[in-house]
């Protein structure tokens, strides 16, 4: 018996063990690798003889993990211990798989390193459970909670989000849409008020109507000095009653501000909806602001509309507006400046369209565009700044100018001509102007839309796509319009150095549009750490509060920095 337990204890018996491992060993005689045939099996085809050559682990080590492979060896050869690693081989398909791999240091009898021997198990699947929770985790970081961004200066829902919870109380059932118009009774002494006064002011307006408004209302804010409360499942007396308790509570008021004490004007428009109505929640909204229009100019707390106005009559009233404005100068110009980052100076501006309200001073154009868009209005108002640009550029021939045209006016058969026709009137040299396309969504004829396109290019203009990576802007429109110079959204831009992830969406913005020929711009820049990141990532120009606030354009002429 005593010889075959000797038989046991000599190397030979242990190979079947060995042979069931998955396991390599490499030794400097002979420069061999000897691979078991369970990882030739884990491989898929690894070579069928004994290797030669160091270099084939680089073939089946994937190759993002070729330093941390390497690093181990090396580590396991020079300290002589053993050293364990996760890393991902490559399988003969092209596939990969994870490994825990147990590096041993081969000693000769004189200590000395001659080789090294490598044990791996397959971890494929906690890898795998690893990496799914590291990515759940990274799209908790990244994904907002909530589609709410509140408004900034009174904390609530923003024009779109309000207007998404009317169609959500619109399809329940019926309901009322009160808009109430809120502003300072005593202007300043020169006649217009203080933006932050009417900021102030607003906020404590949305703070009366939330104290006296019915459970189950809601309040946003859609317009620059405009409040709206949702009445949904409210019979019509009740709204009625409703929206008489709420304009005199604001007009009641005696409101404190930081550094005065003041009384509100306020004037309402309420509007009747029901579940089958045709009107959606832009229209009922657009019919409320008509409402308190009429109610100022009657002198009167509230104007009711039972039934929302029919939709033709609708366009042509806000059409009147339109025109209205444009005739008695009520829009008025901004230019902000855009740095060039190779050149380090100032090559272009961007022209910025402002409303002139009621003595309140410049207010941003968005709510009136909105509207204009939705009822086809807007293509007056971008032929009005398109013909104060080009006054403009012929005025200074060595300014280059971008001119923001919506995406329904791009889509307009008239536009290409007209643009035509301006640049011969005026004489302008084309190569100082860019057009910048926004909200391309509402772009009703892509064919006439290349058009243009194709038009003002051939001419020697530029064209532009606003808002890149968010919004309507997508990559699809690289391909089908001939784009000079793309807008990176300022959403991305503004948080840029804290935010890794944001980091990476404009870095592979930046290549992507490097690829197809295109210049970038970023927006939002803000500070000195931002715009050493625009540079490092490759941006080609910036804009924003650091470079330069927009500023009007006092007689047909920029202001320079």
């Amino acid at each position: 018996m005593a010889a075959p337990e000797e038989r046991q204890r000599v190397p030979a018996p242990r190979r079947p063990a060995d042979d069931r491992a998955a396991w390599f060993s490499y030794t400097v005689t002979g420069d061999r690798i000897v691979w078991s045939g369970p990882l030739r099996a884990m491989l898929g085809d690894p070579p069928a003889r004994d290797e030669v050559s160091r270099k084939i682990l680089v073939r089946y080590v994937h190759r993002d993990d070729h330093a941390e492979a390497l690093s181990a060896i090396t580590k396991a050869w020079t300290t002589r211990a053993q050293v364990r690693t996760t890393i991902r081989l490559m399988r003969a398909d092209g596939g990969w798989f994870d490994v825990d791999c147990r590096l041993d240091p081969i000693k000769s009898p004189d200590g000395t390193v001659r080789g090294i021997r490598g044990t791996v198990t397959d971890v494929s699947d906690r890898e795998r459970a690893r990496r799914e929770t590291d990515r759940l985790a990274r799209r908790g970081e990244t994904v907002r909670a909530s589609l709410v961004e509140p408004d900034p200066a009174t904390g609530l829902l923003p024009r779109a989000r309000f207007a998404d919870e009317i169609d959500r109380a619109q399809r329940r059932g019926g309901g009322a849409v009160l808009v109430v118009r809120v502003q300072p009774e005593l202007p300043g002494a020169d006649g217009a008020v203080r933006p932050e006064l009417n900021a102030d002011l607003l906020h404590r307006a949305a703070r009366v109507l939330e104290g006296v408004m019915q459970r189950g209302a809601l309040l946003g804010r859609v317009g620059p000095n405009e409040l709206g409360v949702l009445l949904p499942g409210t019979s019509w007396p009740m709204a009625r009653r409703e929206a008489e308790l709420l304009v005199e509570a604001l007009r009641a008021q005696t409101f404190v501000l930081p550094d005065t004490w003041l009384r509100a004007r306020a004037w309402g428009g309420l509007v009747r909806f029901t579940p089958d109505g045709d009107a959606g929640s832009h229209e009922l909204l657009i019919d409320a602001e008509l409402a308190w229009r009429q109610s100022r100019e009657g002198v009167v707390p509230l104007t009711l509309v039972p039934h929302p106005v029919p939709a033709r009559d609708r366009q042509g009233s806000y059409r009147s507006r339109v025109a209205d404005a444009l005739d008695t100068d009520r829009f008025t110009l901004y230019a902000q400046p855009i740095l060039e980052l190779q050149s380090n100076e100032i090559t272009r501006h961007e022209l910025l369209l402002r409303v002139l309200d009621d003595g309140d001073g410049p207010q941003s154009p968005i709510q009136v565009l909105d509207i204009a868009e939705r009822l086809d209005a807007v293509f007056d108002i971008d032929l009005w700044v398109v013909e104060r640009a080009m006054q403009l550029a012929a005025e200074q021939p060595g300014t280059c100018l971008q001119i923001n045209l919506s995406g329904r006016s791009v889509g307009d058969p008239r536009l290409t001509d007209e643009v035509t026709r301006l640049i011969e009137q005026y004489q302008v040299k084309p190569q100082q102007l860019t057009f910048e396309i926004t909200e391309t969504a509402l772009i009703g004829n892509l064919s006439e839309a290349r058009r243009f396109a194709d038009q003002v290019r051939e001419l020697g203009c530029e064209l532009a796509l606003d808002d890149f990576g968010s919004g309507y802007a997508s990559f699809r429109y690289l391909r089908i319009f001939p784009i000079d110079l793309v807008k990176i959204d300022g959403e991305y831009v503004v948080d840029l150095v804290a935010n890794p992830q944001d980091q990476v969406l404009v870095r592979a913005l930046v290549q992507v549009c490097q690829a197809y020929g295109i210049h970038t711009v970023a927006e939002f820049v803000q500070d000195e750490p931002t715009l050493r990141l625009l540079r490092e990532l490759g941006v080609d120009y910036v804009q924003g509060y650091l470079i330069g606030r927009p500023a009007p354009v006092v007689e047909g002429r920029l202001r320079t920095p």
